[in-house]
């Protein structure tokens, strides 16, 4: 029988992300609330990027948003993931949104499939729930910016691509995991033919992840030969791919891996990863010591063209981010290179005009360089953004000096 339930042990294993109170290791909080359309109480976990104060919603920034299906079962990997690749600077801080499923069979699949007796899937129903009510409610109540990321694992993974294929308008990235894509003798693979042949999918992308469910021996290409039925599900995502491979001029930017060393539940984790690194992969910025060392490179145009670029590419505004220009300030004024911090000093405050902590950045620039005058200009500024101790101990030794 093929494998689509998650193990038990797995279940119980996962992190509950329910809120606690005085709970300093809580990574997101639970929303519920009663759905017209699916008839029943629908629960949500949240995860609001930690670079915006975790689970208070302060209005620093505007974030992605990720909508994942098999919340219980996926949302520690994905918090934990966009959390270390956003402070990497692989890319942006995102919300997660981790749908959890009552009847998750009936959520996630579409009619009915022989080998399944019983079960009526109900996809349809569930993804008007998705677009009418849970992303309207996200976006009315928490910092949300344009793009966003459907993510599924098995039938999560159908739903994904059935909502590519039919619904391309909701989402901006799209992640099948080991997705399910045998259901009902294969019915998506056969419509997806038609349809990536006279689609446009231009500004949308497609990562799949597949994992090794052949006999030892076999490879992919040998398992297009097999007629078993452990093997259908890699068959159907292989001959999805195909599909896709003959479609190119549709304009869908697309990967696919196959990951040979792990099963159908072992793929969630690394496939998430690799799905993110591809999706953002315009994210990472490399400066060299070279870059840094010379006097006359500019770093502030740098991160200006690449964040340009970055903007572009995901649709809305992207500043360059805040501490990683003043990290780079501070350490071109440390190495005396008045020049390159006074320019990321200021590009600081030009992106983020009413955050204090620019203003007295710069204070320490103009300090540094015995410019008491502008010093004092820059810490009083600061101070009339937010009191901090430590500027205002600089303004006063400053304001004793004058006298």
């Amino acid at each position: 029988m093929k494998t689509f339930f998650y193990s038990f042990a797995m279940l119980l294993f996962s992190f509950c992300a329910k809120a606690q109170e005085n709970n300093p290791f809580t990574i997101g909080f639970e929303k519920s609330s009663p759905s017209k359309i699916m008839g029943e109480q629908r629960k949500v976990w949240i995860h609001i990027p930690n670079s915006n104060g975790g689970n208070d919603n302060t209005g620093k920034g505007r974030y992605p948003v990720i909508y994942l299906l098999d919340g219980d079962a996926n949302f520690n990997n994905i918090v934990s993931t966009t959390e270390f690749m956003s402070n990497a600077g692989l890319c942006p801080p995102m919300i997660v949104v981790g749908v959890l499923h009552p009847a998750r069979m009936t959520d996630l699949t579409f009619g009915t499939d022989k080998e399944t007796p019983g079960i009526i899937g109900n996809g349809e129903k569930f993804m008007l729930y998705l677009e009418k009510e849970l992303m309207p409610y996200i976006e009315s109540n928490y910092p949300t910016a344009s793009y966003k990321i459907f993510i599924g694992h098995s039938v999560g993974g159908l739903t994904v691509v059935n909502t590519l294929l039919h619904h391309s308008y909701l989402f901006n990235a799209y992640v099948s995991l080991d997705a399910a894509l045998w259901w009902s003798n294969q019915q998506i693979v056969t419509e997806a033919k038609a349809i990536l042949a006279n689609e446009n999918y231009k500004g949308k992308t497609l990562f799949m992840a597949l994992a090794n469910r052949m006999e030892k021996g076999m490879d992919t290409l040998q398992v297009q030969k097999d007629t078993t039925e452990s093997t259908e599900l890699i068959r159907s995502n292989l001959e999805f791919i195909r599909y896709i491979s003959n479609n190119k001029k549709n304009q869908l930017r697309f990967k696919q891996k196959y990951y040979g060393d792990d099963n159908h539940s072992s793929v969630r984790l690394i496939g998430e990863y690799d799905a993110l690194r591809f999706i953002f992969d315009y994210c990472k910025l490399d400066i060299y010591n070279s870059e840094l060392d010379d006097p006359n490179f500019k770093l502030d145009s740098l991160l200006v063209t690449h964040y340009n670029n970055v903007s572009e590419q995901i649709g809305y505004l992207i500043q360059p981010d805040e501490n990683q220009v003043n990290n780079l300030a501070y350490q071109m004024l440390k190495q005396k290179q008045f020049s390159k911090a006074e320019a990321l000093f200021k590009l600081n405050i030009a992106s983020y005009p009413e955050t204090a902590n620019c203003y007295d950045g710069l204070g320490d620039f103009y300090l540094a360089k015995g410019d008491k005058i502008n010093a004092i200009a820059s810490f009083k500024k600061t101070l009339s953004l937010k009191a901090i101790p430590e500027t205002k101990e600089k303004l006063d030794i400053l304001l004793k000096e004058k006298k």
